[in-house]
């Protein structure tokens, strides 16, 4: 039976917030809350629905709101104000963190990358505190590949400066999932799980499925850093764009470790690229 069938184990009368409310995680993760009967609230800088409260993580005046009765969170690892909204939560009573950070905090150089250093930082301070602490740290999310969106609409060929660069696409609603599992299972919180996705796939295996899903191959070209910098320009900045070129250049070639964590808190295999493509596959459509 999967885990996320199974009854919530917290009580009635307690709540949880989510934050990041606009994101396809926070949104798969209430659904589920929802569905079990777990009260809880939703978080987001910039609410848009009904009942979702104002809770920008970079503005500790939002906290206390968001945090009133509060006993779990799912927090994003976001740093600006982790110390405040930390002091916030203990003060309001939260119990129990469940972190969404990143596999890239574990590298040595975490703290000194742009892509791994908020993670880290969001780690260390929830650690350092007496809130119990859950990590969920994820490889690569399937969801990267929607970046390849405008190049398949406009109908130009995939640019990629190291098409040979490995990943573990991970799909948005299992990380959700396992969210659900370990806010409403006592007995898994307080421990690290780093999770990925079933493959290993370069990124042009990963272009290949796609292409299968939406009925026709994906063209791309292998462009050097300096031009895919350029490309991107304005739209990821520059110490940004870096990192991720040292990171696809560090798994060029080299696939990656994956692990059973995912099984672990769901109770099932994680889900395809496959799947993932299947379930996307009108956003890459004209």
């Amino acid at each position: 039976m999967s885990n996320v069938s199974k009854v919530s184990n917290i009580s009635s009368n307690s709540k949880v917030l989510v934050t990041g409310g606009r994101g396809s995680i926070a949104r798969g993760l209430s659904s589920l809350l929802t569905a079990h009967g777990v009260p809880h609230r939703l978080g987001s800088r910039e609410p848009d629905t009904p009942g979702t409260v104002h809770c920008d993580l970079t503005d500790p005046t939002t906290f206390p709101e968001a945090l009133a009765g509060v006993r779990s969170v799912f927090l994003y690892a976001e740093a600006a104000a982790v110390d405040a909204f930390v002091k916030e939560a203990v003060s309001a009573g939260v119990e129990h963190v469940v972190l969404l950070s990143s596999s890239s905090a574990l590298a040595p150089n975490a703290a000194d990358s742009p892509l791994a250093a908020s993670h880290l930082a969001v780690e260390q301070a929830l650690l350092a505190s007496p809130l119990r602490t859950t990590l969920l740290r994820p490889g690569s999310f399937a969801s990267n590949a929607l970046g390849w969106a405008w190049s398949l609409k406009s109908g130009r060929p995939v640019h990629l400066p190291y098409p040979g660069a490995y990943s573990d696409p991970v799909h948005e609603t299992d990380l959700a999932e396992a969210a659900f599992t370990v806010l409403t299972d006592p007995s898994l919180g307080g421990r690290a799980y780093t999770l990925t996705g079933p493959q290993t796939l370069t990124f042009a295996a990963q272009l290949a499925i796609l292409g299968d899903a939406v009925g026709h191959s994906i063209p791309f070209e292998a462009v050097s850093r300096e031009q895919w910098k350029s490309e991107v320009d304005g739209y990821i900045p520059g110490p940004y764009a870096e990192a991720l070129l040292d990171f696809w250049a560090a798994s060029d070639g080299l696939p990656v470790d994956l692990t059973d964590a995912v099984e672990h808190l769901t109770g099932h295999a994680p889900r395809t690229f496959e799947t993932w493509c299947a379930d996307h596959a009108d956003a890459f459509r004209a």
